[in-house]
């Protein structure tokens, strides 16, 4: 044989083998393509995090997730009515959804039935799993979401931080952390109408003092003062905050053993034009705590939550603190006038035998948003905290404010919780999975007030929460990103000019202004 022959026929042989090889390839992954061959299992794979079922927004980020099948190849096609489908294969069974491919897909069909279609490889023999479903909502989300990221610490901590996250993508970045001003405390941040620019931030530090970054149009100034709990009025004028002497103690035992309680507390309003604190009766009687103040969207209304004083010696845990359960009040305000109208009540907690916190409104007026736990003020260390609503218009209709708990909840702690401006989403923070950690969901509220099965804030890595140690608390959704930078935040924090006001001095208060340099604190809050 010539060595032009043996050649060719080496040639020949070369391309049989290949051409086998891909038959034989086509052959393993022919019944991913059509559907047909695959062993059909029955039942729907197991995923993590589930996402079956849910109302995800059309504007949200990849849901990657991990199947938690046995096999050597994974293969997922993500299917709608329009559009391409999209098609992912893995070796590991994490699935990661390509950005532009999913948000095409999802803005394409708003409205419609989002599909996952999953399959599997044991050997040469594939498995096909029952298909899982979302709906993707009409409504967008708000764009943005701020949280505070903190380790689930006793009364210490190392770092802290208020973070935002663009839920488009998963772009994370600092609004402002301890490492900018000494390891200091940055809790409670507040937004007005779900937009950046009129904020608050709130700061302890034993070396800089207690303090209140108030930012208005990208400018940021500092007031002596210890803001907690707070909110805007709708037209950025006046700042409603609690004033709190908070404890934390331990029980000796059960799942949580951390506790809190306001062993005193009043609200105050800031003016922020005119740099003041004032405060009144309606919303600061001797005999009561008052708490969590949040504004109707009108600015009619100051909703807040109050419980009476029943104990007279103000720095120790008093016996039957677990008796204490908070009613849920409102009193009338006229931002133009400066006026108050007298206490009202909204609801009892003698009546739901529990107690009332964190009263949230939509901004379409419609739906009150609240937390009920046994009893307390600080849902996020209760097991037995649920979210529950109000229909105000129903209400406003019948005279009767009544209330149903929401399909959203868990065996598990339900508590800080916001809306979206659109009043079609809300975020709020669940302990749900392990009992420790606090993670962020989002729940599509349709216009009858259902919150649908929520989703679990995504992360690139579908993985990312089993190795977490972080807990994600008081979402916030905005518009907008904090335009303000993290180091021009940290400077005004750190300097010494900063505006001084006058405590307002009631009965409710025997101390009206704390010693910031000896109780930095009310920073072991989740």
């Amino acid at each position: 044989m010539s060595k032009d022959s043996r050649y060719l026929l080496m040639l020949l042989v070369t391309v049989s083998i290949g051409v086998l090889v891909w038959v034989l390839c086509l052959a393993a992954s022919g019944p991913v393509a059509t559907g047909d061959g695959a062993t059909s299992m029955g039942r729907p794979p197991q995923l993590h995090p589930d996402y079956s079922d849910t109302v995800i927004p059309p504007n949200i980020a990849p849901l990657n997730f991990l199947v938690r099948e046995s096999g050597s190849r994974y293969l997922v096609r993500i299917r709608s009515q329009q559009g391409r489908p999209i098609e992912i294969a893995s070796r590991s069974g994490k699935i990661a959804i390509p950005e532009r491919a999913w948000h095409e897909l999802l803005s394409s069909n708003r409205g419609g039935r989002l599909d996952f279609e999953i399959f599997v490889q044991s050997g040469t023999a594939w498995r096909r799993f029952d298909a899982v479903h979302c709906t993707i909502a009409n409504e967008d989300i708000d764009r943005y979401l701020a949280y505070r990221r903190i380790r689930p610490v006793h009364s210490a901590w190392r770092d802290m931080g208020i973070y935002q996250r663009d839920l488009r993508n998963f772009d994370e970045s600092v609004i402002l952390s301890s490492e900018y001003f000494g390891g200091g405390c940055v809790n409670c941040h507040t937004f007005c109408t779900n937009r950046t620019d009129t904020m608050l931030v709130s700061t302890r530090s034993k070396q800089y003092a207690n303090s209140a970054m108030i930012i208005r149009d990208g400018a940021v100034e500092k007031v002596a003062a210890t803001f907690g709990y707070s909110a805007w009025h709708p037209t950025g004028k006046i700042l409603a905050y609690t004033s709190a002497k908070i404890a934390m103690f331990q029980h000796a035992t059960g799942s949580e053993v951390r506790d809190v309680i306001d062993l005193d507390s009043y609200l105050a309003y800031y003016d922020v034009n005119a740099r003041t604190v004032k405060t009144t009766p309606a919303i600061a009687q001797k005999e009561r705590l008052e708490t969590y103040p949040t504004w109707s969207p009108d600015g009619r209304f100051l909703y807040f939550c109050s419980a009476p004083l029943t104990w007279t010696d103000r720095s120790v845990i008093p016996e039957r603190y677990d008796q204490i359960k908070y009613d849920l009040i409102r009193a009338a305000y006229d931002v133009d006038r400066d006026t108050w109208g007298p206490a009202e009540t909204v609801l009892l907690a003698q009546d739901t035998g529990q107690s009332i916190l964190e009263p949230r409104i939509s901004p379409d007026g419609r739906w009150l948003l609240f937390c009920m736990c046994k009893y307390g003020c600080f849902p996020v260390y209760q097991q037995s905290s649920d979210l529950y609503v109000i229909d105000l218009e129903a209400a406003e209709r019948s005279g009767r404010y009544e209330y149903q708990r929401l399909e959203v909840n868990s065996d598990e702690s339900e508590s800080w919780h916001s809306w979206s401006s659109n009043s079609r989403w809300i975020a709020f923070s669940s302990k749900r999975g392990n009992g420790t950690f606090t993670r962020t969901y989002l729940s599509y509220v349709d216009p009858n007030g259902t919150a649908h099965r929520p989703v679990l804030l995504p992360q690139r890595d579908p993985t990312h929460y089993d190795s977490c140690l972080w807990t994600y608390s008081v979402p916030e959704l905005v518009a907008e990103p904090v335009k303000v930078a993290k180091e021009d935040l940290g400077r005004v924090v750190r300097g010494s000019r900063r505006v001084n006001v006058e405590m307002p001095v009631t009965m409710a208060t025997p101390q009206a202004k704390p010693d910031a340099a000896s109780d930095p604190y009310r920073s072991t809050r989740e």
